[in-house]
């Protein structure tokens, strides 16, 4: 018998591999920062073809054509000879009489070298991006190395990685052979290709097991300040409260976490997070950053990641599941898919007791201030139908904001409906019984299914007014019902070049104060012609590092209504830093700060709804 299954096994991998495109990545033979990859064909069966490289990507909401950072692509058939082809665009390669088609072989560039050069176009999404850094880091997001062919998108892939043999692959993807020199993996499909990220170091990973399920993360720190082992004890804590906060709804047996550290002589990037794939996530954050801020940002942004994995990984519409890379449409429910994701973020770790009621409270009082940043009557559906286009796409940062505040206002909603019975978790619990990865919902019946699911026709209602709708939410009303009030208090007036000066960031490199460029300019800065991408390098002469910040900060608060000032600024230039002196009189601007804090003597009713809204009990 087991000759028997051996043969059968060989015999199969064999008829696998015939029908299969297998695609190489040379991370050894690397010249100039540039990546060789080699995709062969089974026989084509059109004579007229199109090869693409992706607009965009499932877990991305942003136009990053993958495509620009390609180079020296041929089209080869069988014999090695050349066949023309001629380019679409960035990302598209159409070819005619193809059926000789054997061969692909071009060079990819990364995004990481591109993420400050905007003028061209705007930068990738670290984590969703690519860096090539020859003998010490080789992230490959596979979608920005690897290509396919229209009508064969469903076709396996057979992924070869040829490494340097003392370096380590951090993957969900399960190595098939043997060789130090080379890592072979086996992909159902081009979604799954784009679904299985990798990152390639000298080894620096840890394994464990964690609420059943199996974790490596592997760890890239240029300096070597940081090792994974470090943060073992924080993701193990933190993936044990995610599983029993998910219960039945998380079926993952393995996950894989790739942290990107950037500093040192590394590139310069600024798109730090995360992106979200059904067995892996990566990560890209600062150096600089302290331990306990890793810790804590890994909680935040990985529990994002790995909640993903229920929703849109498992349970989503048709436009995710039939995903067009080369010209995608996008879905209407990013209110539920980021939103109620970041809403989870958040609520496990209340409800699992990683954070106090009052962060919580501080974190959903955050969002509230943070929202304010972006039309607040713009229909959530509409803005995610059309994130992709010029008009919407600034307020796509609005849903980790408004969005993880619809959900919370829809989980209190629930719960006063069903008298505590259910939430949003148990919605969406019974919405991915209902669906499933398998089994996508249509876009425009998703509130028909919440109201089937939820049994409570009120759904309908809010759907309709708050996310379908035009009516800012009126948080206030939902927190008084459980027990939670809202204040408000006038600041003095101060002087600052955004509205909230808690979203200002430096930049260790430069020294210069930077800003989210979601960030809402401050009155003095618009008078001035400041832009929001602009740093900060100097007030009337007095530069900043990161000794002296808070004798910058003190000056500041010196500086009186009409007072001449000059902001010295690095401004990027086609690509270039140009320092630019902006001169005006100085204008202080009133904040209104409002802060959530919990009733004093709620009422039994709004007490209870409390309890089980902050502990997820019944």
């Amino acid at each position: 018998m087991k000759k028997i299954a051996l043969s059968l096994g060989v015999l199969t991998a064999f008829l696998v591999n015939a029908q299969s495109i297998k695609t190489t990545i040379d991370l050894v033979n690397v010249k100039d920062d540039k990546v060789a990859v080699t995709m062969e064909f089974p026989k084509m069966k059109s004579g007229d073809v199109k090869f693409h490289f992706p607009k965009t990507v499932p877990g991305t909401y942003s136009v990053d054509d993958y495509g620009r950072f390609v180079e020296g692509i041929k089209f080869l058939d069988n014999k090695g000879k050349e066949i023309a082809f001629s380019k679409v665009n960035d990302n598209t390669y159409a070819l005619k009489n193809a059926q000789n088609l054997s061969k692909i072989t071009y060079l990819v560039n990364d995004s990481f070298d591109d993420e400050m050069v905007t003028s061209k176009h705007k930068a990738v999404f670290s984590p969703s991006g690519t860096d090539i850094e020859e003998r010490k880091v080789y992230l490959i997001n596979t979608h920005g190395f690897i290509g396919y062919i229209d009508n064969m998108q469903d076709v396996p892939y057979q992924l070869v990685i040829q490494k340097p043999a003392d370096f380590y692959g951090t993957t969900a993807l399960v190595d098939q052979d043997k060789s130090e020199a080379t890592d072979t993996f086996t992909l159902a499909n081009y979604a799954k290709v784009t679904d299985s990220p990798l990152m390639y170091t000298k080894p620096d990973y840890i394994t464990f097991n964690a609420g059943g399920m199996d974790l490596v993360l592997g760890v890239y720190s240029p300096s070597g300040k940081y090792k994974a082992a470090d943060f073992k004890d924080n993701l193990e804590k933190m993936v044990v409260a995610q599983k029993k906060f998910l219960g039945d709804m998380n079926t993952n047996r393995k996950y894989a976490i790739m942290l990107y550290l950037s500093g040192g002589d590394g590139p310069q990037i600024k798109g730090f997070g995360a992106l979200e794939h059904h067995e892996s996530t990566s990560v890209v954050l600062p150096e600089m950053m302290p331990k306990e801020a890793i810790d804590k940002t890994i909680t935040d942004v990985v529990s994002h990641e790995f909640f993903h994995t229920v929703n849109p990984l498992k349970t989503h519409s048709e436009e995710i599941h039939y995903f067009d890379y080369a010209d995608p449409k996008m879905s209407q429910h990013l209110w539920m898919y980021e939103g109620g994701t970041e809403y989870f973020a958040n609520l496990f770790q209340i409800q699992e007791g990683l954070i106090t009621r009052d962060e919580f409270l501080q974190r959903m009082n955050e969002k509230i201030t943070n929202s304010k940043n972006y039309n607040d009557t713009m229909p959530f559906t509409v803005m995610s139908k059309n994130v992709l286009l010029d008009e919407y796409k600034d307020q796509y940062r609005n849903v980790y904001e408004k969005g993880a505040l619809l959900a919370m206002c829809l989980d209190i909603e629930l719960r006063k409906l069903s008298n505590g019975e259910m939430g949003y978790r148990d919605m969406i619990r019974k919405l991915s019984q209902r669906f499933g990865e398998n089994k996508p919902f249509k876009d425009d019946k998703l509130i028909d299914e919440l109201v089937a699911v939820t049994g409570y026709p009120q759904v309908r209602d809010f759907y309709n007014k708050y996310i379908a709708g035009s009516q800012p939410t009126p948080y206030a009303q939902y927190l008084n019902m459980v027990g939670v009030e809202l204040q408000k208090q006038e600041t003095p007036p101060i002087f600052w070049f955004i509205k909230d000066p808690n979203q200002t960031g430096y930049d260790e490199k430069t020294n210069t104060f930077v800003f989210d460029e979601s960030s809402a300019l401050s009155p003095f800065a618009k008078s001035i012609g400041f832009k929001i991408t602009d740093k900060i390098l100097a007030l009337d002469g007095k530069t900043i590092n990161i000794q002296n910040v808070q004798d910058f900060i003190n000056y500041s608060k010196t500086i009186k209504e009409g007072q001449n000032v000059t902001v010295t600024v690095l401004r990027d230039n086609g690509g270039k830093s140009e320092k630019i002196d902006l001169k005006g009189k100085a204008v202080l601007d009133k904040m209104t700060m409002e802060t959530l804090q919990f009733k004093a003597n709620p009422t039994p009713e709004e007490k209870k709804l409390q309890d089980q809204w902050l502990t997820g009990k019944k």
